[in-house]
């Protein structure tokens, strides 16, 4: 089921249950918005200096002129303490940031009472760079670069009890490791299959025993680094080989005394003996026409982005929220997935496209007899 919520999501979140979410996944504004809403006082004029390339006045503007992008609600720690309350313990969110206020964002999620697990990057081929250009003697000279990455916050609401016994009660507290993994096929990493047993009892696959040093293809471990597949990503990463030689098994396991249990000995592997771009080790999410769905919105994000992002996080038939549905692509993720989504968006224009995807996604697939 997906519902969508129009309203602000301070006021929105307040009606929600305690406890009752899985997980948040969400583009949250950036706050790259006028210099004036975010510094100077509620009536200050838009500035009007900077000569003939009106670069103040432009800055005043805000992001591609839009004033909803403000930092009032994503970069308050209590909007975040409302997240934090609706979801349950163990609960994850993911949500983007733009890099010169991602800063913000993280410590704010943070204030509220959420664990930082590590900052995802997003890598992408489009844009174009927003800079006042000037000519010193005979060279260019600027004051941005073009922007090609994008970071977004992986943090969790603080477990009851460990990983194990928080999922056995609330269904979440670990990432889906097998649902992203990258690749499959002959070039996919070979792992020991009682290594995947947790990560199998959140994708609702067999949680029985296996027989010790059994080997299985997965496809390589997910990375905290995405891309969207384009050419100027690609060719910025290097030529890399797999792995070039089988390896024994060797040693034996090594006690610890620690958290994180005893190291189990090197398993056997052997080589793939595949080549070509590093960019293979990497999810892939290009972005597509069909992705923007007749949207005005300026920050529109591949639904298989999307996707990839609630597999991580959200229990199978579990609901994700979102704060900040924009044009509705984790809608469209959810539901592709089988999970229930709750939706939120301020802006009456943005509703009605959250709405047309939606009708879209849901309409009958037409299917050869």
């Amino acid at each position: 089921m997906i519902t969508i919520l129009h309203g602000d999501s301070r006021v929105v979140l307040q009606g929600l249950a305690d406890e009752s979410i899985d997980g948040c996944v969400s583009d949250a504004p950036y706050a790259l918005v006028s210099i004036n809403k975010r510094f100077g006082s509620p009536n200050a004029a838009p500035a009007t200096s900077g000569g003939a390339s009106g670069v103040y006045r432009r800055a005043s503007a805000g992001f591609m002129g839009q004033g909803w992008d403000t930092g009032e609600t994503a970069h308050d720690p209590a909007f975040w303490a409302e997240v934090w309350r609706v979801l349950k313990p163990g609960g994850h969110i993911i949500v983007a940031a733009g890099t010169r206020t991602y800063h913000r964002l993280a410590v704010a999620i943070e204030d509220a009472g959420f664990e930082i697990r590590d900052m995802l990057t997003w890598l992408y081929g489009t844009g174009f760079p927003k800079s006042h250009n000037h000519d010193i003697d005979g060279e260019k000279w600027g004051t941005g670069l073009k922007p090609a990455c994008e970071p977004w916050v992986l943090a969790r609401k603080p477990l009851i009890g460990s990983v194990a016994e928080n999922i056995a009660r609330y269904g979440v507290g670990a990432l889906n490791i097998d649902r992203c993994r990258v690749g499959s096929g002959p070039r996919a990493l070979m792992v020991r299959a009682e290594t995947v047993t947790l990560a199998n009892s959140m994708s609702g696959k067999p949680t029985g025993s296996t027989s010790s040093g059994a080997m299985t293809s997965l496809g390589r471990w997910p990375a905290n680094v995405v891309h969207d597949g384009s050419a100027q990503v690609v060719a910025a990463f290097p030529q890399a080989g797999g792995q070039r030689g089988d390896l024994k098994a060797t040693g034996r396991a090594k006690p610890s005394k620690h958290a994180y249990g005893d190291m189990a000995p090197p398993a056997p592997h052997t080589a793939r003996g595949d080549s070509g771009s590093a960019a293979r080790f990497f999810y892939c999410a290009k972005a597509t026409k069909a992705d923007r769905c007749g949207s005005k919105h300026p920050t529109v994000k591949p639904i298989k982005l999307m996707q990839w992002f609630c597999r991580m996080i959200i229990p199978p038939g579990g609901v994700v929220l979102d704060p900040f549905a924009g044009s509705g692509t984790t809608g469209a993720a959810a539901y592709r997935d089988g999970f229930s989504a709750i939706l939120i968006e301020r802006e009456a224009r943005f509703v009605l496209d959250i709405e047309r995807r939606m009708a879209i996604e849901q309409q009958p697939k037409r299917v050869a007899a």
